[in-house]
This record gives C-alpha cells, structure tokens and sequence, in this order.
C-alpha cells in the first residue's frame, strides 16, 4: 500500500533547537547601550519598534538571520541617535552579534527522538532560513546532521520553494509534510503548494513571522511539542 506521506521536512531554528531567545537577549542588551544615548522621550519600547521596523526594511537586503540583525542594530543605533552614537557602543554592538554567532545549541525536548523515528520510515529534509554558515555551524554542532537526507537553506519559503524542494528530495508537495514554529514560513506556504503543514509553536515568536492559522484547511495539524509527530505522521499515513 502507497503511504499518503513520503517526506517530512524539518523547521530548524525553535524547531529543532532554541534560537529566537538569543535575539530577545541581543535586543535586551541593544536597548541597554541606547539609553544613555537618546532623548528622554525615547524608551526600550520605541527603540524596539524602531529596531523591527529596520529588520524589516532589511531583509531584502540582508536577508533573515544574526548578520541582519547586527546591522540593524547598528543602523537603528545610528538613526535614534542622529549620528552621535559613540564607536564604543558599535563596537559592543557587534561584539553582541558576534556572541550570537558562538552560542551553544541546545535541542528542544523531543526533537532528536522525532527525527531519528522519522528518519526510519520517511525521507527527512531540513529546510531553514538564515546565515549559510550559521545554520551550517547549527546543524554540524546539532548531532541531527546524518540523519537528514537532504539539507536546503534557503531566503525564503513560499509555495514555489516548497515546490521545488519536495519535487527533488520527495514524491512531491502533496505528499509531504512541513513542521515547524512559524504560521507564516512554515505552515501556511507548504499547503497553499498542496503539502501538509505542522505548527510546533514555541513561546517565542519574532514578529515577522506571525500569520493566522489556516484552520480552514484539512492539511493543518498542531502539536503541543515534537513527542507527538511520529503518531501524527503514521495516523496520517
């Protein structure tokens, strides 16, 4: 009998490991620095605004991940302060970033066991946004590497993506699932291209990625954490 599910494609960061964490410390430590720098009616909120609504501006440009967010920062640094920010306070800036660049992985409860039980019975794929070399340095430092049969890191997920990399590593969209925290990247883009897709939420949600639950489709699925993905792929196959 031909299983409705062949292939099931792994979110990474607060997926698979924590990672939206070390931006909120960054951010914390960004507002810290500014404060004896900018006018008395500016607070950590406005710096924060300010601050999103470069990452915004800038993904275009830098696309998503902690070199991105860096020069953000330093962007935002240097537009609240009209250009009187001290070098010092670049300079811990990007040593901040820097520090996000080093930090240890640590998995989520569960993820290993959901990969490797996967890995037994479906082609795995990780696919992720961000630095080339961070999600490299992520996943070789992750101990999950040999277990994937595939490995795409790309700009950006939409359908047309999600397309492409289930056609090469699957039987196609349709009979593939996606899995991971963000509605916006990870779910809603996987099934509009015909694919299941899996929320994980996991506490910590960068703005950016917020999008309504396409609770309308039959292809939606949530779970609490990744302890319940093997069930839910084998009573879906």
């Amino acid at each position: 009998m031909t299983r409705n599910l062949t292939t099931i494609g792994f979110d990474a960061d607060d997926t698979l490991w924590h990672n939206e964490r070390f931006f909120r410390v960054t951010q914390d430590r960004f507002a810290e620095l500014l404060m004896d720098h900018v006018p008395d009616t500016v607070d950590s909120r406005s710096l924060s605004e300010r601050l999103l609504a470069a990452e915004k501006r800038n993904l275009g440009r830098y696309g998503y991940g902690v070199k991105g967010f860096t020069l953000s920062m330093i962007e935002t640094a240097i537009d609240v302060t009209e250009a009187q920010v001290p070098a010092s306070v670049i300079q811990e800036l990007i040593t901040a970033g820097q520090m996000m660049l080093s930090y240890p992985i640590e998995l989520l409860p569960a993820a290993q066991t959901a990969v490797e039980a996967l890995a037994d019975s479906h082609r795995v794929v990780l696919i992720t946004k961000g630095d080339l070399l961070d999600q490299e340095r992520k996943l070789a430092q992750s101990g999950l590497g040999e277990l994937f049969d595939g490995v795409e890191i790309v700009s950006e997920k939409t359908p047309a993506v999600y397309t492409d990399i289930f056609a090469r590593h699957g039987d196609g969209a349709e009979r593939s699932m996606m899995v991971g925290n963000s509605m916006r990247s990870d779910v809603v883009p996987v099934i509009d291209a015909g694919g299941w897709g899996t929320y994980v939420p996991h506490g910590l949600v960068w703005e950016v990625e917020y999008a309504p639950a396409p609770e309308h489709s039959v292809r939606y699925r949530e779970i609490a954490d990744l302890s319940a993905l093997p069930d839910l792929v084998a009573g879906i196959g």
